[in-house]
């Protein structure tokens, strides 16, 4: 396995779409930050509150749940890229297990996954920051609290990767599993979370973002950090056994 891990990492290093992919996060990150601190206390109905609040600087500083899905994005790359440059029969030659094979590529896909949710988490805290600064007002914010979003969004973008490795290795289509992901994130979790909000929660891209710090709306109470890490968790173990029963043992010819 560990063999196996060091050439998936090896792989992730040396390409450049996961590093364009957390480029793009952390740049729009940036900007959307920017924008909304610029204009916190607005009266706008996507304002965020007072930054001489507590309730405005926790969000001034809290990365976009939208953006978490690009680790996903680069865990369907992982995965699916094998069958899209026909590299997938190299790849089971030199390693004839297949569960290994996507093993490796879960670790190695989280891994770098995890550079997503940190790498925006502080390009967003610095903004907040930044613009708390700014306007004179007093930090309210814990340390505590800032390193918990930190981890919660890192934490949040492994297993985000980690499913998108799952689901790029059941549809084995890149195209289909990055539109499957982004219309689950977008449209299917919206409308299910607008019509029943107390099941909100437990969407899994909702859960993600919670723990990354983003709020939920007033009628919802995010689950606990642990809840949603096991949920998180077993969404991603549901998708790859269902994978290991179905395409990952199927002929790659």
């Amino acid at each position: 396995m560990i063999p196996a891990i060091r050439s998936e990492l090896l792989k992730l290093r040396t390409a450049r779409l996961p590093w364009g992919l957390l480029a793009a996060t952390v740049g729009l990150a940036t900007v959307h930050n920017v924008l909304f601190d610029s204009n916190a206390g607005g009266t706008g109905h996507a304002s965020i509150p007072s930054l001489s609040t507590y309730s405005g600087q926790s969000r001034a500083i809290g990365i976009p749940g939208e953006l978490l899905l690009l680790a996903s994005v680069m865990g369907i790359i992982v995965a699916s890229g094998e069958f899209r440059h026909k590299t997938a029969t190299a790849t089971y030659l030199a390693i004839p297990n297949r569960i290994e094979v996507l093993g490796a590529k879960t670790i190695a896909a989280a891994a770098i996954g995890s550079l997503f949710g940190l790498a925006g988490a502080a390009a967003t805290t610095v903004v907040g920051l930044s613009f708390t600064a700014a306007g004179g007002h007093h930090l309210l914010l814990t340390a505590g609290t800032i390193a918990r979003y930190a981890v919660g969004a890192s934490l949040a973008s492994a297993l985000l990767a980690g499913i998108g490795v799952a689901l790029g290795t059941l549809i084995r289509a890149q195209i289909g599993a990055i539109i499957a992901t982004f219309v689950w994130g977008f449209v299917i979790e919206q409308a299910v979370g607008g019509v029943y909000s107390s099941a909100q929660r437990y969407l899994p891209y909702t859960a993600a973002a919670s723990m990354a710090g983003v709020k939920l709306g007033d009628a919802a109470t995010p689950l606990p950090f642990a809840a949603a890490t096991a949920l998180l968790a077993a969404v991603a173990l549901l998708i790859g056994l269902l994978a290991i029963r179905t395409s990952l043992n199927a002929d790659i010819t």
